[in-house]
């Protein structure tokens, strides 16, 4: 059984709890579940602003730990400060030591919007999300039939959240619902957990020209997001190269003064 399996396997087990415990009832009760969303496609789009999607994830099951102890408050309200995009705040425990908690903690301090990051297999996640605060949810096509694509983002939409799906390998293309906000390209094989960004260039061209499309892993310098940006891509999701560093906030700082810096000088050269 790979590392996917069994986080699948367990969020089963996982979601069968919390929905024991936290009943939809008691999820409609929260002050965020009528709230009204913010739009992580039309923040993408935005000329003013990065394209970053900068994550909070304190582990991952390939790295391991990666630094346990940050604040999700300063680092997400730095995150914001510095420019980026959207924030990607992982919530699932087990694997990757994050908790809905995080995300409700950098709602309460961000009018961003926010993506939840964690592995959805039921409409009941759907429901959790909007009361926790989330603005969008990923959903993983490697993990989902088309037919469950389709159900959780006709749930989501109803909901008014925006549904970010994950891609990979060419094969998953025929999962692509037109109805989903932004189409994510995970540079990160699931199943082996190898990092190639070479698989958002090959998968550039075969999505859809007018969806908004994410480069997700391994991006970590900015002349890699000047080559996305050529291919067509409007969001760059940037979780470890931030995490790893003492202050990820300001290294997500200096990451996007030197992509304006670098993007202004090639708007001049092509404009003189």
């Amino acid at each position: 059984m790979n590392t996917l399996q069994k986080i699948i396997e367990h969020k089963r087990t996982e979601v069968k709890e919390r929905e024991a415990l936290y009943p939809i009832e008691l999820l409609q009760q929260s002050k965020y579940f009528k709230s009204p969303t913010v739009s992580l496609a039309a923040y993408l789009k935005r000329a003013d602003k990065s394209g970053i999607i900068a994550e909070f994830k304190k582990q991952s099951p390939s790295a391991g730990v990666i630094n346990k102890y940050l604040s999700v408050e300063k680092t997400s309200i730095g995150y914001m400060q510095a420019g980026a995009s959207a924030l990607s705040i992982l919530t699932d425990k087990t694997f990757f030591g994050g908790s809905s908690d995080d995300l409700t903690t950098a709602r309460k301090y961000n009018f961003c919007p926010i993506l939840r990051k964690d592995f959805t297999i039921s409409e009941y996640q759907i429901i959790e999300a909007k009361s926790i605060g989330a603005d969008a949810i990923l959903l993983i096509a490697a993990v989902l039939t088309k037919e469950e694509i389709i159900q959780f983002t006709d749930a989501a939409h109803k909901l008014k959240l925006e549904v970010l799906l994950e891609l990979h390998h060419p094969d998953e293309l025929v999962k692509l619902y037109d109805q989903v906000d932004v189409v994510g390209v995970n540079n990160r094989d699931l199943n082996t957990m190898k990092i190639d960004i070479q698989q958002s260039f090959i998968m550039a061209d075969l999505i859809p020209k007018h969806m908004i499309k994410v480069s997700e892993s391994g991006i970590e310098n900015i002349h890699e997001i000047i080559k996305l940006k050529a291919a067509g891509y409007n969001g760059f999701l940037i979780g470890s190269h931030f995490m790893k560093q003492p202050h990820p906030h300001l290294a997500c700082k200096e990451f996007i003064e030197q992509l304006n810096k670098v993007s202004h000088a090639e708007s001049n050269t092509i404009s003189n």
